[in-house]
């Protein structure tokens, strides 16, 4: 039956009320509670039996069909509301508002709140190590904002974008945050740079919302209740800016699902005055920063070699960090004097980290708190937390580092709570308050009271019992309870003749008669009232000391943020034992100075080989661009990889794999690696590199740091050349660039650049020759190469002798042709090209004769599809 073919006329009164709700929330899934469980009816329980594989079933309705069934028990709804969420549904939560055994007829029941993948809160669906951010993107004309917040932890960022870097800008922070859900305007939609951006790469939830919906004129009062304040200028933002309608729709949005303020939130955090490394999404992919390109795992990526963090908030503020590397040289010094200090001291540094393994996650400790769904187990970690600090504390008095110690002066040691707790909840609490035994006894009055009644209760039970034994001559009499009788009297038949007069018969079985008295009753009412009323009581005394915690908010916000920055710092300064890490020196001066580094992650998942160290000396002068020629499997692209994560490693305050490192802080990194088609979005392997290097061209100042591996190489032989040196000589003399770059190339004939250009060195990969076959030495020395090495890779790929073979008389045949023939055919040939055939080239024509600073990002990438006619 579909929901278009009911009358509703005829259905039943619940069935009434269930459309009554379902009618204001038509997109989501509707989870009704009825008693114990959330049922779904017709289209909703037909796709929920479908996609949380559960049995569908009916129930009257009122019409002559049963209505399609389905539910899940209330109390294991989180399993289920997960897996809907991930399938890409949401979810409107609808309670019983009233206690069914105090209303009449119908129960009241209303949405409580709607859970979308933005709005998560539970720690069972979220992950542990990872910010759950919802964000809400205004854009109007040229010019846009961007709101982000994670309720489960209560940051929020704001930023603002305009002009013509205002797509690239917002693409960077998008890719940086990773959101689960993006609100948007219909002016975004006319971006279709970001909305292919968000749909292709990104792959969130997005939510097109209404213009009202972001109206500061309609929603300004939300935002200033949930902040407490009485102007949106106070907290940083601007009326009838951009950044207003991103701050209203995403509060607006959020207050919606939720259905009520969230007390979680205390500041926005604006990104305009406090600038940080921009890594594109390419960058972060290809440097494999939080998880590998290829498997999309954890390990294999920087993230796993440095997480040695104890906590929840410390593995989510590493994650922070290196999406966020710093260019404030001052801020990246304080981090690492506070490494440097923890790692000179390895007894208090274990200290600290056998410690901070016992400290709970207290951002989402208290996010629980805030929303009134704490149990009384999360209580009691709150409590046994605060228990650490003082012995954090006295720790980080030993360390002189200006950065520990203003972390230790934020970390308040929350006694208010911990002593509370300690002296009302029990040691081992159950889950639910409602299961009982949560509070202490002796620490409320009435409550020890109400027990007295329930342990002397069985003790007045028995004395009921046995002064009627002996009253009634009945020796094998006996008390029981049930839930359906109470306190009952059971005698078997042998005894029936001896049953008094005043013995009321409540239930015949096979074997025995049950009677009650009105005795019993009054025992029976004693007992069960004060069971009842402890239960309540319970309940009360709970609420008010988490209601108590509630307002030790941002005492527990600084303190866990600090205690998340210590852990941090921990992680560091053991990966920095471990791994045989040094101490970089930050400099202003653009040089790049690293001897014998190594891939952080490469050395440690290659077990079988010692892994070979390399130099890098790059700066703004005479060594701007290292031109690297050597063949594939030779270790070119880890050594690139290798000083962008080094310089990475460094912003963000951590030791780096070398003997000695000075490395300026570099503004941006860019890297263009590798060769997949972006076939999803109709762009093959050329147009993919092309837009990536004119990314590079178009944003790159003479402060950032270039990646590029083998540019060109996806068209043919001549424009392919003609584009890596074009390429090659605006990088590296543009004024407005001149950035520091490590350019690996197939193509021989770029060694030239050298002798040509100012700021160009070449160098190669070290190789030796063993006979027939060569051996990599992964050595990465001066000077260029104009050998291929091309079948010498194809042996050692394991190619049978046979193809090796056929292959040399091919090469000593082509070798004996024209050069355009041998270029064309297999690029292995050791003479170079003429430039000067090459310079009428089309391509490179157009290349140097555009000023391609004064382009859009859209002019630009029309600039690129339109060379490729000629490719």
């Amino acid at each position: 039956m579909e929901t278009k073919d009911i009358d509703f006329s005829k259905l039943s009164p619940m069935m009434k009320q269930y459309f009554e709700v379902k009618n204001k929330y038509k997109n989501h899934i509707l989870f009704y509670r009825l008693g114990d469980f959330y049922e779904m009816f017709f289209d909703d329980a037909i796709i929920a039996s479908r996609e949380l594989e559960l049995t569908l079933t009916g129930r009257d309705c009122g019409l002559e069909e049963r209505a399609p069934m389905c539910g899940v028990p209330h109390h294991a709804c989180d399993v289920y509301l997960k897996k809907l969420i991930e399938k890409g549904y949401n979810v409107a939560i609808c309670e019983q508002t009233m206690d069914p055994a105090m209303c009449k007829g119908i129960v009241p029941r209303e949405v409580i709140r709607v859970v979308t993948p933005g709005t998560l809160i539970e720690s069972s669906m979220l992950d542990e190590t990872s910010n759950n951010y919802i964000c809400a993107f205004y854009m109007r004309a040229k010019e846009s904002a961007l709101c982000l917040a994670d309720i489960s932890t209560g940051e929020v960022h704001l930023f603002e974008f305009e002009g013509k870097e205002m797509t690239s800008s917002a693409i960077n922070e998008l890719s940086r945050f990773s959101p689960a859900e993006i609100l948007i305007n219909d002016s975004f939609l006319s971006n279709k740079e970001l909305s292919s951006f968000i749909r292709e790469k990104l792959k969130t939830s997005v939510q097109l919302l209404e213009e009202n919906d972001f109206s500061p004129e309609i929603h300004t009062e939300e935002v200033l209740k949930q902040f407490s304040t009485n102007s949106l200028e106070s907290i940083g933002v601007k009326p009838d800016t951009v950044a207003a309608f991103a701050v209203c729709g995403l509060f607006a949005y959020i207050h919606d699902t939720q259905k009520a303020l969230v007390g979680r939130f205390s500041e926005i955090i604006k990104h305009d005055a406090d600038p940080i490394m921009t890594i594109g999404f390419t960058a972060r992919r290809n440097l494999e920063l939080t998880e590998t390109l290829r498997n999309k795992e954890k390990k294999g990526s920087l993230l796993w070699v440095l997480d040695h963090t104890k906590t929840s908030m410390g593995k989510r503020m590493l994650k922070s960090f290196l999406e966020q590397p710093l260019v404030n040289p001052a801020k990246i010094i304080d981090r690492l004097d506070a490494v440097e200090q923890l790692t000179m001291k390895p007894v208090e540094l274990g200290e600290l980290k056998e410690i901070l393994g016992g400290v709970y996650d207290l951002e989402r400790l208290m996010t629980r708190v805030m929303y009134k769904t704490a149990t009384p187990r999360d209580l009691k970690s709150l409590s046994l937390t605060a228990l650490k600090l003082p012995e954090i504390k006295e720790l980080l008095k030993g360390f002189d580092s200006k950065l520990l110690a203003n972390c230790n002066n934020k970390i308040s040691t929350l006694e208010a709570i911990s002593n509370l707790v300690e002296n009302a909840i029990v040691d081992e609490p159950p889950v639910n308050v409602k299961d009982g035994n949560v509070i202490k006894d002796g620490f409320n009055e009435q409550l020890d009271g109400l027990r007295n009644i329930i342990s002397g209760g069985k003790g007045i039970i028995d004395d009921i019992a046995e002064r009627e034994r002996e009253k009634t001559g009945i020796k094998n009499l006996k008390i029981g309870y049930n839930r359906v009788f109470g306190y009952y009297i059971e005698v078997t038949k042998s005894y029936y003749d001896l049953v008094p007069d005043n013995y009321i018969r409540k239930q015949t079985l096979a074997n025995c008669e049950r009677f009650i008295t009105d005795e019993l009753k009054v025992a029976e009412n004693t007992i069960l009232g004060a069971s009842d009323k402890i239960v309540t009581l319970e309940q009360e005394i709970f609420a008010e000391i988490r209601d108590f915690a509630a307002t030790q908010l941002r005492l527990v916000q600084e303190t866990a943020t600090a205690v998340a920055q210590i852990d941090v710092l921990c992680s560091f300064a053991t990966a920095a034992v471990n791994n045989n890490y040094t101490k970089p020196e930050i400099a202003i001066d653009g040089i790049i100075d690293i001897k014998n580094g190594r891939h952080p992650v490469v050395e440690l998942m290659q077990k079988d080989e010692v892994f070979v160290p390399n130099d890098t000396y790059l700066d703004l002068t005479s060594n701007r661009m290292a031109v690297i020629t050597g063949p594939n499997m030779s270790g070119k692209s880890t050594y690139m990889r290798q000083v962008a994560l080094i310089t990475l490693m460094a912003q963000i305050g951590c030791f780096v794999p070398a003997d000695y490192a000075k490395i300026s802080v570099v503004d941006q990194i860019f890297t263009r690696i590798g060769a997949s088609d972006d076939l999803t979005a109709g762009q093959s392997t050329f147009m993919v590199e092309m837009s990536e290097v004119a990314d590079i061209v178009k944003h790159a100042t003479k402060n950032s740091l270039v990646i590029l591996d083998e540019v060109g190489r996806g068209t043919s032989t001549f424009d392919g050349i003609s584009i890596a040196r074009a390429v090659s000589e605006y990088i590296s003399t543009n004024r407005s660039m001149g950035c520091k770059t490590l350019f690996a190339t197939h193509y021989h004939e770029l060694i030239s650049l050298e002798k040509e250009l100012d700021g160009v060195r070449n160098f190669s990969v070290a190789v030796k020759r063993q006979g027939d076959s060569i051996k990599f030495l992964r050595k990465i020395v001066p000077g260029g190469v104009d050998e291929s090495y091309g079948i010498e890779v194809a042996k050692l790929a394991g190619l049978p002798n046979k193809i090796i073979n056929r292959a040399k008389e091919l090469l000593e045949q082509l070798e004996a042709e024209n050069k355009k023939a041998r270029l064309a055919a297999q690029q292995i040939e050791s003479d170079q090209i003429s430039f000067d055939k090459i310079s009428d080239s089309i391509v490179t024509d157009r290349l140097r004769k555009t000023n391609i600073d004064e382009m859009t990002d859209s002019e630009l990438r029309d600039f690129v599809k339109d060379l490729l006619r000629y490719v």
